[in-house]
């Protein structure tokens, strides 16, 4: 396909997600099979102009002075592609696959606007609503955090140190570019790409199906690491979803002691099992039923509760989700995150710890669920994950932020990962 009929592809994609209001995964996947036609590289092209005009949809819009779907699509093209109005109307010139252009008034507008001018949340792309939010959490930085996170993310993947070095794994990769991460220890980090550059199927690779590495965001690798998991602890993942913290801590202790890994929802557990096998994994035990876990209460080392969340520490990989987010959701994940510690603390032993973590970035999910929850249960007490920071990555990576100086929050714009927050507590007694 010549870049008219990606183009077009890319429109009709983005109007089936607004008409539909469905995830976008969903979407470019039904229009892949519709057009079969397309090759990999076609979809891998239509899907980053999908994703980047989802990613940037309010500064888009803004300096289009219109929010469709073209517009949208060709603001990809002129901001992020470096591709001019000009250039593409040559390029487009006789191509009968190639969608309308914009509107003369969204072209004059483009010519003539400038973003300084817009207000903040649209310099940031942001839904306006958690503007407040991102100002208590970061402050004077919020615009930049929020810019951050409307940026192409890096493919990360994690050395599984039960099969392969670091260093191995990287020779293996060698030929997609693969390169150490700069924080996590058994990080590897592939770059974003530009334009219509497809990122490698790192699954496909032999070393993968060995075990030698997982797909695991660099951030979740960090506070995987935090949770300073022992060989011969007893650990709980309270919320393991997949388990990809679940296979890193195991990892991290060698196959010693216990991780126990358990979801209430089945689905979302269900992948861990194929994970465990393909990563060597001998000290798991894996749970879809709270009753195989009541007679462990108060006897866990430590219980990590990786708490739903709203996701916007994720905006970078799922765009679509910052648009469809509401007060409605917050309010339930927040009820769902109160919920989540208090079963958990049940089963952490005296002197033992309770780690909280979010995928999320703002405070209501994070500083103001961990203050509630040590005021409300005296037994727990905050203690500073900070310090530990230093010893687990060095003095001289790059620092993530803190309101409190206790915990921590990586995000794109400071740590260059994902946005997640950590929260450590220890039981008193």
């Amino acid at each position: 396909m010549r870049l008219g009929g990606r183009l077009q592809g890319a429109i009709e994609i983005l109007a089936d997600i607004e008409a539909r209001k469905r995830p976008v995964a969903d979407a470019l996947k039904d229009w892949g099979l519709a057009h079969r036609f397309a090759g990999s590289g076609d979809r891998a092209a239509i899907g980053n102009i999908v994703y980047d005009a989802l990613r940037m949809r309010l500064s888009h819009a803004y300096l289009m002075d219109d929010d469709g779907p073209s517009s949208l699509a060709h603001a990809v093209l002129f901001r992020q592609w470096g591709i001019t109005p000009d250039m593409l109307a040559a390029e487009l010139e006789g191509d009968r696959f190639a969608p309308e252009p914009p509107r003369a008034e969204a072209l004059a507008a483009f010519a003539d606007r400038s973003l300084s001018d817009a207000p903040g949340y649209v310099q940031g792309d942001i839904p306006e609503w958690v503007e407040p939010s991102f100002v208590e959490v970061f402050g004077d930085q919020w615009l930049s955090e929020a810019k951050a996170l409307a940026e192409r993310p890096t493919l990360d993947l994690r050395a599984n140190s039960l099969k392969s070095s670091r260093d191995k794994a990287l020779k293996a990769l060698d030929r997609v570019g693969a390169q150490a991460a700069k924080i996590a220890r058994q990080g590897i980090r592939i770059a974003a790409g530009e334009g219509a550059s497809r990122l490698p199927n790192v699954t496909a690779e032999l070393s993968f199906q060995k075990g030698w590495f997982e797909v695991q965001d660099e951030g979740s690798q960090i506070v995987a690491d935090l949770v300073m998991p022992l060989e011969g602890d007893q650990v709980l993942d309270y919320c393991a979803g997949g388990g990809g913290k679940t296979l890193a801590m195991a990892a991290a202790m060698n196959n010693k002691g216990q991780v126990h890994a358990y979801d209430s929802d089945r689905k979302r557990l269900a992948p861990i099992i194929e994970r465990l096998k393909r990563a060597g994994t001998r000290n798991v035990q894996v749970h879809d039923d709270k009753a195989g876990l009541l007679a462990l209460r108060g006897r866990f080392d430590k219980v990590l509760v990786d708490a739903p969340c709203t996701g916007t520490g994720t905006w970078r990989r799922r765009p679509d989700t910052k648009w469809r987010l509401n007060q409605k959701n917050l309010d339930e994940r927040i009820s769902q995150q109160q919920e989540a510690l208090a079963q958990a603390a049940e089963f952490v032993r005296p002197g033992g710890m309770l780690l909280y973590v979010t995928c999320s970035v703002l405070p209501e999910e994070n500083e103001a669920q961990v203050t509630r929850f040590a005021a409300s249960n005296p037994e727990f007490e905050i203690v500073d994950a900070l310090e530990s920071w230093s010893t687990l990555f060095g003095a001289d990576t790059p620092r993530p932020r803190s309101s409190d100086g206790k915990t921590i929050t990586l995000t794109p714009a400071s740590t260059d990962t994902d946005g997640f927050f950590f929260c450590r507590l220890r039981r008193k007694s």
